[in-house]
């Protein structure tokens, strides 16, 4: 019989963040694979456990995932714990969970802390559809391309970012963010947790020899929703020529109405082929 994976999660920081259900399974599994089997440690001993660890990081990935594939199928049971926070999210364990998936491996999340989710809710910026794009990219096209997907969505945006590179993504950022709130929480649930509610230019002023995990909530672009508010008040004769006008081919201009409006691409060319 097959052993099970218990994606655990794991405090960010203060220690007593952690789940009655999560600490009866670190005690009963057979062993723990752990980012930072040090760090681990300081958890585990903080609650008196003593368990069997396997070092589980991002450059020994492909070679433990195997490891662990093994010791299930001879039915040892797994935790799988991160350094804090949720395994998989911006931290190894998606590649050991799609295995465990493709061998029959049940696989049981155990929730607890998730520092983007912390970090959203106590934002004071809208919680109610939001984009979690990580740590921008160090590839200056790809880093355009997820800074474009900044400027034109109109859902709050969450990133990662390390204090060594804050500076230079805040400006970055200053380039298409204008007048929009933006939050930078640190620490969070540790002595000197901090949420920074200034606007970029203060931020940038204020980021000197800053530590700790850095998490940024970006309010979405609402000036796009007003905009495209304006262009439903066209006529969709008017619609079509403002696209037209913008160089879209008839085929384009048939899907961004259909996106405008809430149609469906038939009906806005059902509507045309009939003119």
């Amino acid at each position: 019989m097959f052993g099970k994976l218990y994606v655990v999660a794991t405090p960010i920081g203060n220690l007593e963040d952690i789940t009655l259900r999560a600490l009866k399974i670190l005690k009963i599994v057979d062993l723990i694979a752990a980012e930072d089997t040090r760090q681990t440690l300081k958890l585990l001993n903080y609650y008196d456990i003593h368990k069997p660890l396997i070092s589980y990081h991002r450059h020994n990935e492909d070679i433990r995932s195997d490891i662990l594939i093994e010791k299930l199928k001879q039915g040892d049971n797994i935790a799988l714990v991160s350094d804090a926070g949720t395994p998989g999210i911006c931290d190894p364990g998606e590649e050991i969970i799609k295995k465990s998936i493709e061998n029959n491996i049940e696989v049981i999340p155990i929730p607890g802390a998730c520092a983007m989710i912390n970090a959203l809710i106590a934002s004071g910026i809208s919680t109610k559809e939001f984009c979690f794009l990580g740590f921008l990219p160090l590839n200056k096209k790809l880093r355009t391309q997820k800074l474009k997907e900044i400027e034109n969505s109109e859902k709050t945006i969450i990133l990662y970012e390390a204090p060594h590179k804050i500076e230079q993504t805040l400006k970055d950022l200053k380039q298409i963010l204008k007048n929009r709130q933006i939050v930078l929480a640190r620490e969070l649930t540790k002595i000197h947790e901090e949420f920074i509610r200034k606007d970029i230019n203060e931020l940038i002023e204020n980021i000197q020899n800053i530590k700790g995990e850095m998490i940024l909530i970006i309010e979405g672009n609402l000036n796009k929703k007003e905009g495209d508010n304006l262009l439903n008040k066209l006529t969709l004769e008017e619609h079509f020529e403002y696209y037209k006008n913008n160089g879209l081919i008839k085929k384009e201009i048939i899907k961004k109405i259909a996106k405008d409006r809430g149609l469906t691409k038939n009906e806005v060319y059902m509507y045309f082929l009939n003119k």
